[in-house]
C-alpha cells in the first residue's frame, strides 16, 4: 500500500468515515490532485480497502483495523501488542492483544513506535495473529544496540536486532568509537523499511565480544535502571544504620529468644526471610519471618518512587541491580545473622495432614541464629555434614528433620491437589574475577530449596486467605486457566508426539496437565513434554482481584514473602501493616483500594521486563562461553523448531540453532509446532531428538550460538509416520522460564 493509499485509510478510520471533499481537505491535496485520489480510491475499493455508501467512503471491516505499540523487532519479523482503548469504535478486551508481523509489512517500525496495523490473520493453535503496519502514527526515539563495522574508512553499525544489514551513521554522540565497539543509537532519520534508517549513536560500552558489555547495553536502552538517583540514595544514607529504633522494638512481639533462622543461596546478601518450627503432639507450629520492609520504606518517599519505578530486583550471572539501594537491602532490612531485625511474621499452626488451622500475622523483632546456606543444610539432610558444619548449625539443627516432615507433607498435598510438576531447568552462569563466562551448568535444587519453597507457598496462601475473607484491597498472585484453543493445541501436539491425549480437552484441569506430565516421567519425552505443558499455561501476574492460581491449584493466593525484590510484596505488607494495626474494612478500601490496583498493574509490567532482562542477559554470557567453544562438539536435543532450522539445547542449558541452510535440502514446514519436515531427503526433525553437534559461531552482542549438527540419533517411528500428518504451521518457541514462578523464596 503506498503512502497516500495508507494516509486515505488513516483519514477514514480517524473521522469514521470521509467523503471525497473531507479527504481532499484532510490529506492538503490540490485540484491537480484530485484525479490521483480518485484513482486510489477506485483500487482500494476494488481490492475491498474501502467501501462507498452515498458518497461517503468507510473501511469495509474496522474491526480488523487497531493502533498498536510495537513491542519486539528482529532481522525478519516483529511483534505489536494492541493498544487499549485504540479509539477505533470497538473494545480492546475483544482482541488477541499480540500480533505478528513480517519483515517487509513493518515499514520501518521500531520498538516503543505506535502504528496504525490491520489484523490479516487469526490465531491458531501456538501461531499467533498476524497483522501488517499501515503507518506510524507515534515515533519512538527509543536507543537500540549494535556493534560498529568498518566499511572501508568508514563506520557503519550492525544492529543486533532491527535487521540485518549495516546502517549508515549520520553523526556520533560520544568519544572514541571503534570497529568492534557496542554501541547505543537512536534513529535520526527514518527510511521506508529498517535498511534505509540513518542513525545517531549515542554512548559507547567498549568491546562487543563481553558479555558484561552487552549486558549493560541492555539495561541501558530497555530503560532498566543501575544505579539509583541522588535523592533516593540521601533518604538511603539515613537508613545505613546497625540496629532498629528502641522504641520501635519495645511496640512489637519479642521473638529474639525463638530458634529461626535463614537458608539461602551462599552468595545471598539480601536476606528477605527467616523460619521457625517447632512440633508439639500432631500439631506443628511453623514460624515464616519476613524482613519487614515496609516499616523503612515510607508510602510517598523517593525510597517508595524508585521502588515502585523499578517494580523488582535483577538477577544475571554475576550481578544484582536491587530494587532498593544496598543500605537496606543488604543492611537493615536484610535479616542477617545474630543482629535484632524488624519483621513482619506469618505465625502458623498446620495438622499432621498439613491443613492449614490457623494463621495471623504479626509485627516483630527477631535475631536469626544461623545464616543458614542451601549446600551446608543439604548435607546435614543427606547425613553427610562434618564437624564443623554440625557446630555452625547446632542452636537450630535439631529443627531441620522436623522441616523436612512438614515440607513433605505440603507437597504431597499439593501434588494429590492436581499441581503440576513442571521441571524446568535453570542456568547458573559461572564468571571470573573479571565478569568474564567461564563455565555454564544448569542449577540443581535440592531438598532444604524445597522446604523453603513449601514454606513460602503456605505463607502465600495464608496472607491471600486473610486479604479475601476481611475483603481488604490487596494484590494477588494470579493465574488463570489456559484458553480452550491453546489447550486443543496441545491435544493436537502430543498426539504427534505419540503420547495419549485423551484427558486433554478445552476444558482441562490443572490435574490433567500434571497426569500428562507423570505419565511421561520415565520416558525420553518427559523434558520435552514438561516445556509444552508449560507453554500452554498462561502467564501468571499480579490482579487486585482474587483470581486464583491454576498451576498450584489454589484459590488463594499472594506474594508475602520478599519485599525486599518485589514491588508486589511490599505492597501487601504495607496494607496488611495497617490492617493489623487498625482492623477498619472500610478505611482501608478508600486508602488502598486505586493503590492495591496500581502496584498490581506496574509489578506485573516489571516482571515482563526482568525476565527478558535476565534471558537475554544470560544470553550473552552463554555466547561468551561457546565463543572459547567453537569447533568443539556436544551431545543435545532438539528442543524447539521453526521453517528456519532447528533449536538445540545442551545438558549444561546452553541453546543454539542449526539454520536451515545447514540441514539438508528441501522446503522446510513446522508441524504441530513440535515437527519439521520437508527434506528432500524425507528425514524429520521432532523435538526431543537427540543429536551430536558441533559449534561453529558465537556471537556475544547478538547472544545467539550457531551449531551444525554432526550426527542424529535414529529417527523414531512415530517422527516418520508424523511426516505424512496434516500440515499446521508453527513459530519459533519461546525458551520457557521456571514454572515455580518466582515462588522460592
Amino acid at each position: 500500500m503506498n503512502k497516500l493509499k495508507t494516509e486515505i485509510l488513516c483519514a477514514v478510520i480517524n473521522k469514521g468515515g470521509a467523503t471525497d471533499k473531507d479527504l481532499m481537505k484532510k490529506l492538503g491535496l490540490s485540484k491537480k490532485s484530485s484525479k490521483k485520489l480518485s484513482q486510489a480510491l477506485s483500487e482500494m475499493k476494488k481490492y475491498g480497502d474501502l467501501i462507498n455508501k452515498k458518497g461517503v467512503w468507510r473501511v469495509k471491516d474496522p474491526e480488523d483495523y487497531f493502533k498498536a505499540a510495537v513491542s519486539g523487532v528482529n532481522t525478519k519479523s516483529g511483534f505489536i501488542s494492541a493498544v487499549s482503548e485504540n479509539g477505533l469504535g470497538f473494545p480492546e478486551t475483544e482482541r488477541n492483544n499480540e500480533y505478528f508481523v513480517r519483515g517487509k509489512n513493518l515499514h520501518g517500525a521500531i520498538p516503543g513506535d505506535i502504528v496504525l496495523a490491520k489484523r490479516i490473520a487469526d490465531a491458531v493453535g501456538d501461531k499467533s495473529a498476524e497483522a501488517v503496519v499501515l503507518e506510524v502514527v507515534e515515533k519512538s526515539d527509543r536507543l537500540l544496540t549494535g556493534t560498529i563495522i568498518a566499511n572501508g574508512k568508514k563506520l557503519m553499525v550492525y544492529p543486533d536486532k532491527l535487521c540485518d544489514a549495516p546502517l549508515e551513521i549520520s553523526k556520533i554522540s560520544c568519544d572514541n568509537v571503534k570497529n568492534g565497539d557496542k554501541v547505543a543509537f537512536s534513529v535520526k532519520k527514518r527510511g521506508e523499511s529498517h535498511f534505509e534508517h540513518m542513525v545517531e549513536i549515542k554512548e559507547c560500552f567498549g568491546s562487543a565480544s563481553d558479555a558484561k558489555t552487552s549486558a549493560e547495553a541492555y539495561m541501558l536502552v530497555n530503560g532498566l535502571h543501575v544505579e539509583f538517583p541522588e535523592e533516593t540514595l540521601l533518604e538511603a544514607s539515613k537508613l545505613d544504620i546497625d540496629t532498629p529504633d528502641p522504641d520501635e522494638v519495645t511496640r512489637r512481639l519479642d521473638l529474639r529468644g525463638e530458634e529461626i533462622f535463614t537458608i539461602d543461596g551462599a552468595d545471598t546478601k539480601d536476606i528477605d526471610d527467616a523460619v521457625s518450627i517447632e512440633k508439639t503432639n500432631s500439631v506443628y507450629k511453623l514460624g515464616v519471618h519476613i524482613a519487614d520492609v515496609s516499616h523503612y520504606v515510607k508510602k510517598g518517599s523517593e525510597l517508595d518512587k524508585e521502588a515502585f519505578l523499578r517494580g523488582t530486583s535483577i538477577y544475571y550471572a554475576d550481578r544484582v541491580v536491587p530494587m532498593l539501594p544496598k543500605e537496606l537491602s543488604n543492611g537493615i532490612c536484610s535479616l542477617n545473622p545474630n543482629v535484632d531485625r524488624l519483621a513482619f511474621s506469618c505465625l502458623m499452626e498446620v495438622s499432621a495432614q498439613g491443613e492449614l488451622l490457623s494463621y495471623k500475622f504479626e509485627k516483630t523483632v527477631i535475631r536469626s541464629r544461623v545464616k543458614g546456606v542451601y549446600t551446608e543444610v543439604n548435607k546435614i539432610l543427606e547425613g553427610t555434614a562434618d564437624d564443623e558444619l554440625k557446630e555452625k548449625y547446632k542452636s537450630v539443627i535439631d529443627r531441620i528433620p522436623i522441616m523436612r516432615e512438614l515440607a513433605e507433607i505440603l507437597y504431597k498435598n499439593r501434588v494429590n491437589r492436581g499441581s503440576p510438576e513442571i521441571d524446568t531447568p535453570e542456568t547458573k552462569i559461572i564468571t571470573d574475577e573479571n565478569g568474564i563466562c567461564t563455565d555454564v551448568k544448569a542449577r540443581e535444587r535440592g531438598t532444604a530449596e524445597k522446604i523453603i519453597e513449601e514454606f513460602m507457598l503456605i505463607a502465600n496462601k495464608a496472607a491471600a486467605s486473610l486479604a479475601m475473607r476481611e475483603k481488604i484491597p490487596f494484590v494477588y498472585r494470579v493465574h488463570e486457566a489456559p484458553a480452550s484453543e491453546k489447550l486443543i493445541s496441545l491435544n493436537e501436539t502430543l498426539n504427534a508426539l505419540g503420547v495419549n491425549p485423551e484427558r486433554i480437552t478445552e476444558n482441562s484441569t490443572a490435574a490433567d496437565l500434571a497426569e500428562i506430565i507423570r505419565k511421561s516421567r520415565d520416558t525420553d519425552k518427559y523434558t520435552v513434554i514438561n516445556r509444552i505443558v508449560l507453554r500452554t499455561m498462561m502467564k501468571a501476574k499480579y490482579s487486585d482481584e482474587p483470581l486464583g492460581h491454576y498451576g498450584l491449584v489454589m484459590p488463594e493466593y499472594a506474594h508475602f514473602t520478599s519485599p525486599i525484590r518485589r514491588y508486589a510484596d511490599l505492597s501487601i505488607h504495607r496494607i496488611l501493616s495497617d490492617y493489623v494495626y487498625s482492623p477498619n474494612n472500610e478505611k482501608l478500601v478508600k486508602k488502598y483500594a486505586k493503590f492495591a490496583n496500581e502496584a498490581a498493574f506496574r509489578a506485573s509490567q516489571t516482571e515482563l521486563s526482568a525476565v527478558s532482562c535476565e534471558r537475554e542477559c544470560e544470553n550473552f554470557y552463554m555466547a561468551e562461553y561457546m565463543k572459547e567453544h567453537i569447533g568443539e562438539e556436544f551431545d543435545g536435543f532438539i528442543s524447539g523448531v521453526s521453517p528456519s532450522g532447528i533449536f538445540v539445547e545442551l545438558p549444561n542449558t546452553v541453546e543454539g540453532m542449526v539454520s536451515a541452510s545447514k540441514l539438508p535440502a528441501g522446503e522446510y514446514e513446522v508441524q504441530h509446532n513440535v515437527i519439521l519436515t520437508g527434506a528432500a531427503n524425507g528425514q524429520v526433525f521432532t523435538v526431543g531428538d537427540k543429536l551430536r553437534v558441533r559449534c561453529i559461531s558465537a556471537s556475544v552482542s547478538g547472544g545467539f550460538v550457531d551449531f551444525e549438527i554432526v550426527e542424529t540419533a535414529k529417527p523414531s517411528e512415530q517422527s516418520k509416520a508424523s511426516g505424512d500428518e496434516k500440515k499446521t504451521g508453527g513459530d519459533k518457541p519461546v525458551k520457557p522460564v521456571s514454572f515455580l514462578d518466582g515462588l522460592i523464596k
